[in-house]
């Protein structure tokens, strides 16, 4: 029966690699990876305060990529009707994105799957520069720990369960799909707030 020992030593073996891992990751898809950094943290795998930095330049690197993709995109597709589509979703969403990007871009980064298109967007839409990077990068310094946190409590509640691989790991996904679902209503319930708030703007 193998124990989350042999995970531990397979990632200290291949550090560099992990943290690598990490960084790319968090330029696509930022809650597993950041999750699963927080959770090989716990177990001693990789360093804490180390993982937080690769995670952190990940974020930042992906605000300033991500916004000049959405530039690039709008020079080249600016009336293609994917982009029209991407628009309406992200009105129908964060409604004032375009009164109040600051709140708007903030507050994306704490919902699953929205704040990559929102920094994208936001080039797209050539939101002001300066507001944006002050709402992504605060959104950023926020985030990243809490996630990173939440990685340390999936791994001591697992850890509780069960020290067998496989155990541990089947909890530490069944966590992180509850964690996903109360995301995705969070957001739900924000979209929601936001259709209230501006019918009652405009009545």
């Amino acid at each position: 029966m193998h124990t989350v020992n042999l995970l531990t030593r397979l990632i200290e073996d291949h550090q560099i690699l992990a943290y690598g891992i990490i960084y790319l990751g968090l330029l696509f898809e930022g809650e597993f990876f950041l999750i699963s950094a927080g959770i090989l943290a716990h177990l001693g795998a990789l360093n804490v305060w180390l993982g937080l930095l690769i995670a952190l330049l990940g974020g930042l690197s992906k605000t300033f990529m991500g916004y000049a993709l959405g530039e690039f995109l709008y020079k080249i597709f600016n009336h293609h009707k994917f982009f029209k589509y991407i628009q309406k979703r992200v009105y129908i969403i964060l409604p004032r994105f375009k009164t109040k990007p600051f709140w708007s871009i903030f507050i994306s980064k704490f919902i699953a799957g929205a704040n990559n298109v929102v920094i994208i967007f936001s080039g797209y839409e050539k939101i002001d520069y300066k507001k944006f990077l002050k709402a992504e990068i605060s959104a950023t310094i926020i985030w990243t720990p809490l996630v990173l946190f939440l990685g340390y409590i999936f791994s001591y509640a697992a850890l509780q369960i069960s020290r067998e691989i496989w155990k541990f790991l089947m909890v530490v996904l069944t966590l992180y799909i509850i964690f996903i679902l109360f995301d995705k209503l969070v957001g739900w319930l924000y979209e929601l707030f936001e259709e209230s708030y501006e019918e009652n703007s405009e009545s």
